[in-house]
């Protein structure tokens, strides 16, 4: 699924396809979680995963709109992350942990298989932090749980992004990066395009009519 090249891996046609499966098989695990619940209805099942799909493949149409990209690396998409960490808001974090790990692969084959040093770079760029969006999971069903969940789950993301940044992304530092901010590069990198998304998802989930869409929204997804 991988071709060595010159200090890196790069991911080939067939890694792609299976990658992809592996992602569909992620969402459809979804509906088995809540299969094995007795007290669930079939119906709640086939919403659970309809839901979730929908969520997911309107997350990954906005991680390719970016309508600002920042001078050093890092693009701000159209609100995509609010997208997955709504999954885990409305069902929990074993729904949250398995969409968004889905999420993460088709992440990887939209801009990470290109470009591969180590597995653990892949899980730190990919896996580890696009997954971590489903942490809001953490706080359904909590006043504010919206909010909070989606604050956490976009900063654990960064967090991951940074970690691995430290580990292999230092060499690749611009040359008219400030010098004396040198140590924190991948803290700016990364948190820099995050924190501008989650600033301006928090500003639009706050105003009052989309408040009161995403609970229509949510009472549709949930309500039995």
């Amino acid at each position: 699924m991988f071709t060595k090249q010159d200090g890196y891996y790069e991911i080939t046609t067939a890694g792609y396809i299976v990658f992809a499966l592996i992602a569909l098989i992620a969402v459809v695990a979804v509906g088995m979680f809540f299969q094995s619940k007795k007290e669930t209805s079939k119906k709640f099942n086939v919403k659970t995963l309809v839901f979730s799909a929908i969520a997911l493949s309107i997350a990954y149409v906005l991680s390719y709109i970016q309508p600002y990209k920042l001078p050093w690396g890092g693009s701000v998409t159209l609100f995509s992350m609010l997208f997955i960490t709504l999954i885990g808001y409305w069902y929990g974090l074993k729904a949250g942990l398995t969409v968004a790990l889905a999420y993460s692969i088709l992440q990887f084959i939209q801009s990470g298989g290109s470009y591969i040093l180590t597995p653990f770079q892949v899980c730190c760029d990919y896996f580890f932090a696009f997954t971590a969006l489903g942490l809001s999971g953490l706080f359904k069903g909590k006043k504010n749980g919206l909010l909070i969940g989606y604050i956490v789950a976009i900063a654990v993301r960064g967090l991951f992004h940074t970690v691995g940044g430290y580990l292999y992304w230092m060499e690749y530092m611009p040359e008219d990066f400030p010098k004396a901010l040198a140590w924190a590069y991948p803290i700016i990198y990364n948190y820099a395009y995050i924190v501008i998304e989650g600033v301006a998802t928090v500003i639009l989930i706050s105003i009052p009519p989309v408040k009161k869409a995403l609970a229509q929204v949510k009472q549709m997804a949930t309500e039995a």
